[in-house]
């Protein structure tokens, strides 16, 4: 029985492969220029402040955005504040938003089991096994792969036409993320050597770590790190470093645990900047109906996992 679901189409796999040779392949050969260019010149402070700029406004325009807003609607803001986040996030190079939010509702949907288009755990449990489906899950998912159907996964998306709109110029917000770097470098240093430097460093670089830092969650961070919470026998783990390297990504077991929160960090110490613009913006009277799970809900949830870890624990012994 054929799946609605998921659309199979030669045309949508060439348009697939474009997009990973144009936003993955060439980020990649950008980079090694631009770290060849540092034994001509070494890079400045404007360089640098160009890359974390863009890969902070980029990198909310995910998490924040494409993420918590529109494809679990973590909280809610207006429409001005929907569009400048599908222009934030756009600029990342990841993909259109509703194709990015059609994509991540079907892995929520099928987390690690078939059908899940990006998981490391379906290749088998030998090393090969493991290594390929962390190769897939980080990288090679996405030069062809079956497409969600968007009629299905995001009708509540499609309903809205001017984010529908604003989705359509994916590719003209792409170009800006690369014209704002270069053309401040290029004001401020007074050179195009400067507007140069601030396209390679604040555009492509930025675009290049951007899509590791988002490529590792699909890879990491259903690989490694620590499962405070049962998920559905998903493999999603918590690992603190690349919260920090990920606008608060890291806290991926806490997300599925509790896919609806608009805070990934669900304890005190669990840093969360994705979640920390998110009260900025309700602060400032930006955002409303901001989600997190009681403390009841979390210790209930934390005690299943503890019931569950018990049978799993005993198996292990009689296994040894």
């Amino acid at each position: 029985m054929r799946d609605i679901r998921i659309i199979r189409s030669r045309h949508l796999h060439k348009i697939q492969r474009r997009h990973f040779i144009i936003f993955d392949v060439l980020p990649f050969l950008g980079t090694l220029i631009a770290l060849g260019l540092l034994f001509y010149r070494p890079i400045r402070a404007l360089e640098i402040g160009l890359f974390f700029s863009m890969w902070l406004i980029t990198g909310f325009g995910l998490t924040v955005g494409y993420h918590r807003l529109f494809t679990h609607r973590a909280f809610s803001t207006s429409v001005a504040m929907s569009c400048i986040f599908i222009v934030m996030g756009s600029m990342a190079g990841r993909g259109p938003m509703i194709s990015w939010v059609a994509m991540h509702r079907r892995h929520h949907e099928l987390s690690d089991h078939e059908g899940d288009l990006h998981s490391p755990n379906l290749h088998g449990t030998t090393f090969f096994g493991r290594l390929l489906g962390f190769l897939h899950a980080h990288l090679t998912w996405m030069i062809e792969h079956d497409y969600p159907n968007v009629a299905h996964y995001v009708p509540d998306l499609m309903a809205e036409r001017r984010l529908v709109a604003v989705n359509r110029q994916y590719y003209a917000w792409v170009l800006l993320g690369l014209f704002i770097p270069a053309a401040i470098g290029g004001l401020v240093s007074g050179s195009w050597w400067g507007a140069l430097t601030g396209f390679l460093w604040g555009g492509i670089v930025r675009m290049f770590v951007v899509e590791q830092s988002m490529s590792a969650i699909n890879s990491v961070m259903h690989t490694f790190g620590s499962r405070p919470f049962f998920t559905r026998d998903d493999h999603s783990r918590n690992l603190g470093v690349m919260a920090l390297l990920v606008w608060g990504e890291g806290w991926h077991n806490n997300h599925h645990a509790f896919p609806y929160s608009a805070a990934f960090g669900l304890r005190w110490f669990e840093f969360d900047p994705g979640f920390l613009l998110i009260r900025l913006l309700e602060l400032t009277g930006l955002a409303w109906n901001v989600k997190v799970p009681s403390r009841e809900k979390i210790a209930l949830r934390r005690a299943r996992q503890q019931v569950q870890a018990e049978p799993e624990a005993a198996a292990e012994l009689e296994r040894g």
